[in-house]
């Protein structure tokens, strides 16, 4: 059975930084492309990050291009995401994703993903 477990979320004031891990197990991705999603309180998921496979390709929603980081080791099927500079308009419950298609590129749209963690909140205070 597939499983994704986030972790690193939490509390942080504004304009500090946290970084997210995704561990998977029951199965490797080290082919598939991998991505996280967020969802604020009231607001529809929206996409975050997205990396290739082999980290050599990356996107990012605007809201959070320059500041956010997705990155991965694939020797550890982990996903990475670095967020610095928080704003409050970052606070959700931040999920991992991995793409079930093997593929060169990123994924970004969320119904390109089959395995899903259950998140982790991250607060960011004003």
């Amino acid at each position: 059975q597939v499983h994704l477990v986030e972790s690193g979320g939490g509390l942080v004031q504004a304009g500090g930084s946290l970084r997210l891990s995704c561990e998977a197990s029951g199965r490797t991705f080290y082919s598939n492309p991998m991505g996280w999603f967020r969802q604020a309180p009231g607001k529809d998921l929206e996409f975050v990050a997205s990396i290739s496979w082999n980290g050599g390709n990356s996107d990012y929603a605007d809201s959070v291009k320059g500041r956010f980081t997705i990155s991965r080791d694939n020797a550890k099927n982990t996903v990475y995401l670095q967020m610095s500079s928080l704003k409050p308009d970052d606070a959700a419950i931040y999920y991992c994703a991995a793409d079930v298609n093997q593929k060169p590129g990123t994924s970004i749209h969320r119904w390109e993903y089959m395995y899903w963690g259950t998140g982790t909140q991250v607060i960011v205070s004003s």
